[in-house]
């Protein structure tokens, strides 16, 4: 632990004084974590360290203004240093937290893959880093691109967008046959310039290739499209929370009719990330299809139609009793439509009735009539 402590910053003698200098608030409040660790020690006592649970909906709560966030009253867990089923975390933990303190005090970065392969025998896989990342954000209060973690971007954006990365390269996403891979640092986009209209999350990727091969971003109004790939890393996340932020137009969402669709992260948000609602969802979000009614208003063919597993089921009674739902009743009829009809359908089962029926009929009517939720 002592050899952790001095890896986080030097002489553990000096470290109170440095304190008293140090303006950055995330390298005051880990001073302030391994201050208590050190503290507890020299008390005789056993060191731990405190997370708020993120795993838990009941400590989530739904603001019209910022949409899921974390209540004030959340439960928390407890890594003890002394327990052989929480040391390792409790390491690993610190291990991190020495990382995050050098990158803050150097005004560097890096990723959590970087992160990952410096220490692999500690962290064991990509996937713990990435889990403890989000603690550490949630733990000290602050979004994760404070702590100078970046994570590798897996979208794609297209449409009426140009700006500039932190280090000066011009972005021109207007190109109609190509897409700009999300950036790695959202924090540092500037100069955005745009005409859009609009701009839209699309779930798929086969989709969103579809709109681009056919210049939907030209040919029905100036706009917008991102894409998470399924379901969407927090670069993409963040990117469509700066657009709205930075725009003031209307976002919407295109997504499967199917309980993982009606839980599409942009509308309704992770409950592991509601700590950082307020930078990771768009509040006011608006559900363009593809909706459980339209399935029986647009009477898409049966066999175009899949039936809901045990898990669509379980997923949607999952859905249906988080606390939020109940502020949004017409998500919630959408929900129980799909529960009682026991069908589902990808965006694709719109080429059923037509080959080109999403981008000729189905969205420009939704857009110009007001066929959302």
């Amino acid at each position: 632990l002592k050899c952790m402590f001095l890896d986080c910053g030097g002489d553990p003698d000096m470290h109170t004084e440095n304190k008293l200098h140090t303006e950055d608030p995330i390298v005051t409040r880990i001073e302030s974590v391994i201050l208590g660790i050190v503290a507890s020690l020299s008390e005789d006592e056993v060191p731990v360290l405190v997370l708020p649970n993120r795993s838990s909906w009941a400590n989530v709560g739904f603001d019209s203004a910022i949409g899921l966030q974390m209540s004030s009253g959340h439960t928390v867990t407890t890594i003890r240093s002394d327990c052989p089923s929480s040391v390792t975390k409790f390491a690993q933990i610190l291990k991190l937290l020495s990382v995050i303190y050098r990158l803050v005090q150097s005004n560097s970065y890096a990723t959590k893959r970087d992160i990952y392969y410096n220490n692999t025998q500690l962290f064991g896989s990509q996937r713990t880093v990435d889990n403890l990342v989000d603690d550490l954000s949630c733990m000290l209060k602050v979004p994760r691109r404070s702590l100078h973690v970046l994570a590798t971007s897996k979208g794609l954006i297209s449409g009426d967008l140009c700006y500039m990365e932190e280090d000066g390269t011009r972005i021109d996403c207007r190109s109609s046959s190509a897409a700009v891979a999300v950036s790695s640092n959202i924090g540092g986009i500037k100069n955005i310039v745009s005409s859009a209209k609009f701009v839209m999350i699309v779930e798929k990727d086969a989709t969103f290739q579809r709109l681009l091969d056919e210049d939907f971003c030209t040919k029905l109004s100036p706009c917008i499209i991102i894409t998470g790939k399924g379901v969407p890393d927090v670069n993409s996340r963040l990117m469509v929370r700066k657009l709205w932020d930075s725009l003031h137009i209307p976002t919407f969402a295109l997504v499967d009719a199917d309980p993982h669709g009606t839980n599409e992260p942009h509308m309704s948000g992770f409950n592991s990330h509601t700590f950082l609602a307020h930078s990771l969802t768009v509040p006011s979000v608006m559900w363009l299809g593809l909706l459980p009614s339209d399935l029986q208003r647009l009477r898409v063919p049966s066999d175009a139609l899949i039936p809901l597993s045990k898990r669509d089921e379980n997923k949607l009674h999952s859905l249906l009793t988080r606390p939020y739902i109940a502020d949004q009743p017409e998500w919630q009829k959408e929900m129980e439509l799909m529960q009682q009809s026991k069908v589902k359908a990808e965006i694709q089962s719109l080429a059923a009735i037509g080959s080109d029926f999403l981008t000729a009929i189905y969205l420009p009517n939704k857009l110009r009539y007001g066929g959302w939720i």
